[in-house]
């Protein structure tokens, strides 16, 4: 499922081609996308200039004039891509948008789990409403999770995968910033110490710091005939990497499972207490 950091790569990769370019037509081949696209959708944006491509949490958001936007899903499955028009679409490119510069912009999903909504500024999406702060905005960092772990007994891993307390942190970066601080993941997160919640964010903002910084060197493939996106490789130090010696340790990685999610740590780097 794209993360956080492919969604801004996505993000960065269309930005230069969209920005400032007319919408001169939609095209909408199948409606049935996790919630179904409004079916006046190709009037609706019909010579509307797109002002910007914005991000929150894992939405993208094409912003149009007068304060309209349309939000991109990419769900589990679902990618972006230029392409030329005139070249037949792939079969499940689902959602079309013919620019003024004569690309064409394509959604990719094959299980249909991605979405295309529109609201506007000033009557955000229910999606978008209640959502914790950006992961990379000044004003997230330890003070702010000691805050919200207050009295919390559900774990750790769960509090930062919950986006009405920070947005974006999928299971990958859940792991992945937990073994950077040192902290179990099943953890009661109310009782993270201050220097322990100032240790997690800092993990978490270099973790998705470094992977969207990665992700950035393959924008060129955006315009590439395969319409690949060209994520980037990630060097991971536990998820996925059952019974592997710990990169740091060598003591072997577990999985559990947990939030009826897996999830995987070092033991001896992340004790219980």
């Amino acid at each position: 499922m794209p993360e956080l950091p492919e969604v801004e790569t996505t993000r960065r990769g269309i930005e230069p081609h969209v920005v400032g370019q007319r919408i001169e037509g939609v095209t909408v081949r199948d409606a049935r996308l996790r919630w179904p696209v409004r079916a006046d959708l190709a009037d609706f944006l019909h010579g509307r200039p797109v002002e910007s491509v914005e991000r929150r949490a894992k939405y993208l958001l094409l912003r149009l004039d007068r304060g309209d936007r349309v939000l991109i899903h990419l769900g589990m499955s679902g990618s972006l891509r230029l392409d030329d028009p005139t070249n037949p679409p792939r079969k499940h490119d689902h959602v079309e948008w013919r620019l003024g510069n004569g690309r064409a912009l394509r959604l990719h999903d094959p299980r249909r789990f991605g979405a295309v909504l529109t609201d506007h500024v000033d009557d955000p999406h229910r999606r978008l409403r209640n959502l914790g702060p950006e992961p990379l905005d000044p004003d997230f960092g330890g003070a702010y999770l000691a805050s919200r772990f207050a009295g919390r007994r559900v774990a750790v891993k769960q509090a930062i995968m919950n986006a009405e307390i920070v947005v974006g942190v999928g299971n990958i970066y859940a792991s992945e910033a937990l073994f950077l601080a040192g902290i179990h993941p099943g953890m009661p997160a109310g009782q993270l110490a201050p220097d322990a919640c100032d240790a997690l964010a800092a993990a978490i903002r270099q973790v998705l710091a470094a992977a969207i910084e990665q992700g950035g060197t393959t924008l060129r493939d955006f315009l590439a005939p395969s319409g690949t996106p060209g994520y980037f490789r990630q060097t991971l130090n536990v998820y996925e990497r059952t019974d592997q010696p710990c990169r740091r340790c060598g003591t072997p990685v577990e999985r559990v499972v947990m939030g009826q999610r897996s999830t995987w740590f070092c033991p001896a780097c992340q004790p219980e207490d």
